[in-house]
Formats: structure tokens, C-alpha cells, sequence
């Protein structure tokens, strides 16, 4: 059975760094310089083009992550 690879793989940040990122701009409408900020008091430098390239590349399957998860209505 073929392994299935990270969606993060070869990147230079860690899964938990870029989830955060896309997590924080896609949830609590920061910019992207509020999350480069952020990151940063966090001991993490990036860019903010770094973080609108993570957004664009990873936020349409954490969308759909979050939605899959989602309580379906009618059920307790």
C-alpha cells in the first residue's frame, strides 16, 4: 500500500507553522502582515508573501477539511 504523502512536504516550515498561518487567516480575519506579526513574536520570521503563497496553496483544502467536519444537521 503506497504511503500518502504531506501536503506540506518540502517546505521549508513546519506543517504546524503553515496551519496556523492559513488557520488564523482564514478564521479570525487577520491580514497577512498581522500574521507575519504574529508569527514573528513567536520566534518564526516569514513574509507575508511567504504566508499569501501558504493561503492560496493550502486554504481551499483547509476549507473543505473544516466543512467535511462539520455536525450535519439533524444530527445529535
Amino acid at each position: 500500500m503506497k504511503k500518502a504523502s504531506s501536503l506540506h512536504r518540502g517546505h521549508r516550515y513546519p506543517a504546524a507553522v503553515i496551519s496556523s498561518a492559513v488557520r488564523w487567516y482564514l478564521r479570525f480575519n487577520l491580514s497577512l502582515r498581522d500574521i507575519e506579526e504574529l508569527l514573528f513574536e513567536r520566534g518564526v520570521v516569514v513574509t507575508y508573501g511567504t504566508i499569501r503563497c501558504w493561503c492560496d496553496k493550502f486554504g481551499a483544502h483547509f476549507a473543505h477539511r473544516v466543512k467535511a467536519e462539520r455536525r450535519k444537521p439533524g444530527n445529535a
